[in-house]
């Protein structure tokens, strides 16, 4: 009997070992929602049956992913607290050393859209520390993971990975070799499958567009995204302010989205250090600074930072190492 017994167990357990074998290979193949999109792409962008059980063979889950997108939000940092996350020494150098390595791409940049070169190294340096950490994800496994298997945002991922699958195509890239973070975010410039589709742009010439490991077309996609998002060439970011009057408190913005133009906010009693136009549209924000409560006045071009991560302290972020860097890059001129 017990002989038996040890027999229907190893049984069971080569079964079960099969069974796993064969649904990792099958990769998402198999998945009903899975299916759904390959018909799609078949339907509406022609993409062949053997392609996509190609590739979605080899899209697997991974709890990882899950367990970080499902992960609570961390308690929102004050600006006090947040700031020096960004404003460090080490990311200071590096992104001096990013700029001199790249400073032609960087003033052709900045000569054909307008974008200050500091704010594109600040950018990449806020997103990847110039590069050094991009995302140990692939691709394919975290949008596919998300797309199939995360309800709360399984439409938007979904639509990414339709994305991600015509952008491979076009770039003639092989989906499994790309990598990224837990979100699906790629590159230099962590830009989702639709916006690379969007605004990435084959900055170097050489006929491809490569945001990994090409920081000429890095910086001329940042550059364009920008312009793409409102970007006003030669305008001022972000304004310091002071209030006065019991109406003030008012003018804060509920939100990224400007409701107010500067003449407006002046009647409750807001003050800019340095003058803007009356019809400008604007948000004003408190942050909880170091000395206590700042209020800043953001421009459209602060606005258009906020339209590629949407949080009001990232942005001031950008903009002081932006700012950071510039000054440091004058005193070695």
């Amino acid at each position: 009997m017990p002989l038996a017994t040890g027999k229907h167990v190893l049984a069971s357990l080569l079964l079960s070992a099969a069974v796993a074998t064969q649904a990792l290979a099958a990769g998402y193949t198999q998945h009903p929602l899975a299916q759904e999109l390959m018909a799609e792409m078949r339907d509406e962008f022609g993409f062949t049956d053997e392609h996509l059980q190609q590739v979605f063979a080899e899209a697997h889950k991974k709890q990882a992913i899950l367990d970080a997108i499902s992960r609570p939000a961390e308690r929102v940092k004050p600006w006090k607290d947040y700031r020096p996350i960004f404003l460090t020494r080490a990311r200071i150098d590096k992104g001096l050393e990013f700029w001199r390595a790249n400073s032609e791409a960087l003033a052709r940049a900045e000569q054909q859209y307008g974008v200050p070169a500091e704010f594109i190294v600040a950018i990449i340096g806020v997103e990847t520390l110039y590069g050094g950490n991009t995302g140990r994800y692939r691709v394919l496994d975290a949008l596919s993971t998300l797309a199939f298997d995360y309800p709360p945002r399984a439409p938007f991922f979904r639509g990414q990975l339709k994305q991600f699958l015509l952008l491979t195509r076009e770039e003639q890239l092989e989906p499994t070799s790309l990598t990224g973070s837990y979100a699906g975010a790629m590159g230099l410039p962590q830009f989702m499958p639709g916006s690379f589709r969007a605004y990435a742009v084959d900055f170097n010439g050489d006929g491809k567009i490569n945001i990994w490991t090409e920081p000429a077309d890095a910086i001329g996609s940042v550059a364009n995204y920008f312009i793409e998002h409102g970007w006003q060439p030669g305008e001022k970011v972000v304004v310091r302010a002071s209030l006065n009057g019991s109406d003030a408190q008012q003018g804060l913005t509920g939100g990224l989205d400007p409701k107010l133009n500067m003449k407006e906010l002046k009647a409750l009693g807001w003050s800019a250090q340095t003058p803007i136009k009356n019809k400008t549209r604007v948000t004003a924000f408190r942050f909880e600074g170091e000395q206590g409560s700042e209020y800043w006045i953001g421009l459209p071009n602060f606005h258009a930072i906020t339209r590629y991560n949407r949080s009001e302290m990232y942005a001031m972020a950008v903009t002081q190492l932006a700012e950071a860097l510039a000054d440091e890059i004058k005193e070695t001129r």
